[in-house]
């Protein structure tokens, strides 16, 4: 008889004794998981303010290229505004705004000389010629805005109407030889 009641109370005390032990461990883990949690946020954290300083530091050439953007309200066809604002937290960078939308360019090196800026995340550019400006939107393959116009673009667009450059297509000029 007492050999049964010793069976029942063991067979009774070690689950619970095992049930008591597994609950401790896992109000341990729970106990530990907010700070990995913590630590886990500070490093994400940390590497997104990495790449984002990363991101912020521009080459000195793109830096000189941001000095020749044509900022303020700049009048495009159609009776369209786009609005360039230099950021003055991260040289380099503009705010570009045409009706509610709004993208953070940074300028881009071009093999042509024109002035580009861009926004990956958005899939926008500005393009800067002599004459005019654009706004396109890379991803849907348009133009937002055409013959954007500065003071000194509109100068520029004129002078061009009036003494247009040679075509590249156009056979070229005979150079005198003595």
């Amino acid at each position: 008889m007492m050999k049964k009641l010793l069976a029942s109370v063991f067979l009774i005390v070690v689950p619970v004794a095992l049930l008591a032990q597994t609950s401790a461990n896992v109000g341990s883990k729970a106990k530990r998981l907010p700070a990995s949690r913590v630590e886990v946020k500070t490093t994400a954290s940390q590497m997104a303010s990495g790449i984002q300083a990363a991101e912020a530091a521009l080459t000195p050439a793109e830096l000189a290229i941001a000095q020749r953007v044509y900022q303020g309200k700049l009048p495009c066809e159609l009776g369209a505004f786009v609005s360039l604002t230099a950021d003055a937290k991260s040289p380099g960078y503009f705010d570009v705004q045409i009706k509610k939308q709004k993208y953070r360019m940074f300028p881009v090196e071009t093999s042509t000389g024109a002035i580009r800026l861009e926004d990956h995340r958005a899939g926008a550019v500005w393009l800067q010629l002599a004459n005019k400006s654009m706004l396109m939107d890379q991803k849907l393959g348009k133009r937002l805005a055409d013959e954007c116009k500065s003071p000194d673009q509109a100068v520029m667009a004129e002078m061009l109407i009036k003494n247009p450059l040679p075509s590249v297509l156009d056979a070229p000029a005979a150079v005198a030889t003595k």
